[in-house]
């Protein structure tokens, strides 16, 4: 599986930034009825990447699908447990398979995951290459 951008990149770039603020964002709009892309693009409007609410929707939506249960977001500087899961699923520091998930929802967790990753690389500038460890 490849890695799109650099460890360094992912911290350096305020990816956990914009990655918490879509999530957060999705959530409140999901549990209110909203329309999710409208809202996600105004939130990463402000991180200057409108352009990943579909593929951070996809994400979030296949994450929840993952866990089996609605996903649970902190508040201001406190991440919940989901939150630090969702992070390290996506720079590649927690493996997918910590999530003992069924197969169909670990392959289309794995494809939002893939899809996140390049997006995000190739919106912040950076190398969509490498691997994952």
């Amino acid at each position: 599986m490849a890695r799109n951008f650099p460890a360094h990149a992912f911290e350096t770039r305020g990816v956990p930034a914009i990655l918490i603020d879509a999530a957060r964002c999705w959530r409140e709009a999901r549990d209110n009825g909203r329309s999710v892309q409208p809202c996600l693009s105004r939130t990463l409007d402000r991180h200057e990447c409108a352009i990943l609410a579909p593929v951070l929707d996809s994400l979030c939506l296949f994450y929840e699908a993952a866990l089996g249960r609605p996903m649970a977001v902190g508040e201001a500087l406190t991440l919940s447990d989901d939150e630090h899961l969702l992070l390290g699923l996506v720079n590649g520091s927690i493996p997918r398979q910590c999530l003992n998930c069924p197969r169909r929802r670990a392959a289309t967790l794995d494809c939002a995951l893939c899809s996140a990753r390049i997006m995000v690389a190739l919106t912040l500038g950076q190398p969509a290459s490498g691997t994952l460890q």
